[in-house]
């Protein structure tokens, strides 16, 4: 006899899994909602808590001027003696209004594809879906749900920071549907990630004919790059990227000022607070230059503490249940998951669809992973 696979064991079959993941989140993709585009994501803010209220949550909203709506929604569980579950997703997409006119919502040879489809919108279609299909029976997740559709992940999360220290409260653990590993595996651990602004200002001057009343801002963002990337330890996974540089008016003319963005990765928490102690005591090479820079974001690493490793292992069995090896690994990338872990709760993150071009124009899920997923976040809402 033919084993059954994960979508059967829920009483569907796998096409009927993929449609209703499929049927979620096409509407979510098609209405655009980049960072920072205030109407569009409190728009779709809205959308989603219509449906979510369908499905039995009791929701709050709060507004997040300048960037969106963010939203938190609490699903009772069957025994709420238990701690509860926290939920984190997003909603903004770094894909700019317009991007559906060359990279539409479309299903081929095994894929769909849309901007914002992959990072992260069908990781929280999953999780909706998950829901629904509990409703549907008239049953309710182990634990509360506390879930949390946040507005400005892609940015940074400036906007929910006090929403995460408040569902962190009394928690038993966070997921995190964003993307799986390429291998399907889920996340236990990610680099921290801090970004800042690099400033100078010094004094122009005609390059021919008065060069020394200048004082160059180029000159001295040049003289300050190696310094920067002294910092870096490769070793212990700490990295450095200077992304943008701008400077100069013309080519005869001393720049007044100029200004750079950093991106900074590290794996262990100490690491990020010794490159921010080490930015900060930067000085001018040239003394009536000024310098100013600014941590514009931070995030500290995920750690693979061992309460993470104790919920991974349990969401290991969960999935060997659905006839599958859950793997584990380690993103470079950030996410509201390492936020929150700040609080002192394990996360396991990366629970999400497997797929691949994220940020890009390819951007996009894989089908047949689809009915897995689906199953999967039952079980964990169902048992963990």
């Amino acid at each position: 006899m033919t084993a059954q696979t994960p979508a059967e064991r829920l009483g569907l079959s796998d096409a009927s899994a993929i449609d209703r993941v499929l049927g979620r989140v096409r509407p979510w993709v098609e209405a655009e909602s980049p960072s920072y585009d205030e109407a569009a994501l409190s728009a779709l803010s809205w959308t989603i808590e219509a449906e979510l209220r369908a499905l039995g949550a009791v929701t709050r909203p709060f507004a997040a001027p300048g960037f969106g709506r963010n939203l938190w929604a609490d699903f009772p569980g069957a025994n709420s003696s238990l701690e509860p579950i926290v939920v984190l997703a997003h909603i903004d997409t770094v894909h700019p209004k317009g991007s559906l006119a060359t990279m539409p919502f479309a299903v081929s040879d095994g894929r769909a594809g849309g901007p914002g489809i992959y990072d992260m919108k069908t990781g929280l279609a999953l999780v909706v879906e998950a829901i629904a299909w509990l409703h549907e029976r008239e049953r309710r997740p182990r634990r509360d749900v506390r879930l949390l559709v946040t507005c400005d992940e892609e940015i940074g999360a400036h906007s929910a920071r006090p929403l995460f220290e408040e569902s962190a409260l009394g928690a038993f653990a966070a997921l995190v549907p964003e993307p799986a590993l390429p291998d399907g595996s889920v996340k236990t651990a990610r680099k921290g990630v801090s970004t800042y602004s690099v400033e100078i200002e010094g004094r122009a001057a005609h390059a021919g004919v008065e060069p020394e009343k200048a004082i160059s801002a180029t000159r001295e963002l040049a003289s300050l790059l190696p310094r920067i990337y002294a910092l870096e330890k490769h070793d212990v996974g700490t990295t450095i990227n200077v992304g943008t540089i701008a400077s100069g008016t013309a080519t005869n003319v001393v720049p007044a000022s100029a200004k750079a963005s950093i991106d900074v990765r590290a794996v262990e928490p100490g690491e990020a607070e010794r490159v921010h102690a080490g930015l900060l005591a930067l000085r001018p090479e040239q003394p009536q230059a000024r310098l100013r820079i600014t941590r514009t974001e931070h995030r500290g690493p995920l750690v693979r503490t061992p309460a993470v490793v104790a919920l991974y292992e349990q969401a290991k069995d969960i999935a060997a249940g659905l006839g599958v090896d859950l793997g584990e690994g380690r993103s470079g990338g950030g996410s509201d998951g390492s936020i929150i872990a700040e609080f002192g709760i394990p996360v396991l993150d990366g629970i999400g669809p497997r797929g691949g071009g994220a940020h890009a124009s390819d951007e996009h899920v894989l089908l047949e992973d689809l009915p897995f997923r689906l199953a999967f976040m039952v079980r964990l809402l169902d048992s963990l």
